[in-house]
């Protein structure tokens, strides 16, 4: 029985979010949504993207 690492379901969980942003943003320039919708979901998969980033040099250097 393999066990996943805590750090890979929460690494994980955030790019599935940050696909989901992208994908909305997708959405939104096809659509052509109001500008205030794409920007959120380029802070959205921005913020995603860094707390990949975070999430993993964090557990580099604490071990979670």
């Amino acid at each position: 029985m393999s066990e996943k690492s805590p750090i890979k379901s929460v690494v994980i969980l955030i790019a599935i979010g940050t696909i989901g942003w992208l994908i909305a943003g997708m959405v939104a320039v096809t659509l052509d949504y109001d500008s205030k919708y794409v920007w959120t979901c380029v802070v959205g998969a921005l913020l995603g993207a860094t707390g990949i980033r975070y999430s993993i040099r964090r557990d580099r250097r604490s071990g979670i």
